[in-house]
């Protein structure tokens, strides 16, 4: 494992199938490693895109309302099975261009008990194409708890990689003190905090994740036009009215061990976010500050993971 790893954060706008995601998630990935990066990460639910809807449409959360029952059953369809054919999809990315590759998705288990409940995970996969990780959001946030069912605890840690130890979690996992903790404590070089936009609030946790953790921080976010919500649920509230408006404004960003951003938020325009982290300043970084270290305390702090039960999808 080299000191200096040069890593990428994808910002486009989401595809309105999942097929032309996986295009897109090719070309762009592409895009990355050609530019010299060996890490290349896509924001929450890349594929097939984040349900903004839910924010900004005004009957979305209606009960029993048909309309959003067709663009919930739409999702799941165009969602990914991580363990059939659409994850191979993303290894073969991954394998082809030599990368390390985190992306966010909605996940869809195709049998076993959890086959009718949708997921919002972060799969991470090694230059060979092997999933390392899959991590699902632990407590999807007010109305994502009417499509995505509570995650588990078999992804919240670091994994080896050749790109260093990685890690992440999803959007407001970054305010769950404990699921931190849970990743510090696993020795994250790098973490991918994912969000479906990456605006101030977003920024303000990214970066303190980044001081907290003494670790390097990519916090990666998409772009949506709200010509891109679900035609069936027409009641958009302003300013998703005018079709250009970014209902997801992107903002992803490159943050250092120190909290300091080494590549500056992007907001409303297509880019890849790029940076050469050193992951010698980690231990550098680390003499002041390390919450799993000589600032933990477990003399008088004591904390755990309870290990979730094995997923039956995964075997």
């Amino acid at each position: 494992m080299t000191s200096i790893v040069r890593a990428a954060i994808v910002q486009a706008e989401v595809a309105p199938t999942l097929a032309a995601g996986m295009e897109k998630t090719r070309a762009l990935a592409q895009e990355a490693s050609s530019a010299g990066a060996t890490l290349v990460v896509f924001p929450e639910t890349w594929l097939p895109g984040y349900p903004a809807w839910l924010d900004w449409c005004r009957d979305a959360a209606l009960w029993n309302h048909q309309p959003t029952k067709d663009v919930f059953a739409r999702m799941a369809a165009e969602s990914v099975d991580v363990y059939g054919a659409s994850g191979a999809s993303l290894a073969r990315i991954a394998s082809d261009l030599g990368i390390t590759l985190v992306v966010g998705v909605t996940e869809r288990v195709s049998s076993g008990p959890s086959r009718g409940t949708l997921f919002n995970a972060l799969l991470t996969y090694g230059p060979d194409g092997t999933l390392l990780n899959h991590h699902r959001k632990l407590v999807p946030t007010y109305t994502e708890r009417l499509v995505w069912g509570p995650g588990d605890t078999q992804g919240l840690r670091a994994v080896d990689t050749s790109a260093g130890r990685i890690g992440g979690l999803v959007c407001w996992e970054h305010w769950m003190p404990l699921a931190r903790q849970a990743l510090h404590e696993s020795g994250e070089d790098i973490h991918v905090a994912v969000w479906p936009t990456v605006h101030d609030k977003h920024q303000l946790a990214s970066r303190h994740y980044a001081f907290e953790g003494r670790c390097y921080v990519m916090a990666a976010g998409a772009l949506m036009r709200a010509s891109a919500l679900p035609p069936e649920l027409p009641d958009v509230a302003a300013p998703a009215s005018d079709p250009n408006f970014f209902v997801l404004r992107g903002g992803s960003c490159i943050v250092g061990p120190d909290g300091e951003y080494l590549a500056q938020p992007v907001f409303d325009a297509p880019a890849i976010v790029t940076a050469d982290l050193d992951l010698a300043r980690i231990r550098q970084e680390s003499m002041t500050l390390d919450v799993a270290g000589h600032y933990s305390r477990p003399d008088c702090l004591d904390f755990r993971v309870i290990p979730s039960k094995p997923r039956a999808s995964a075997t």
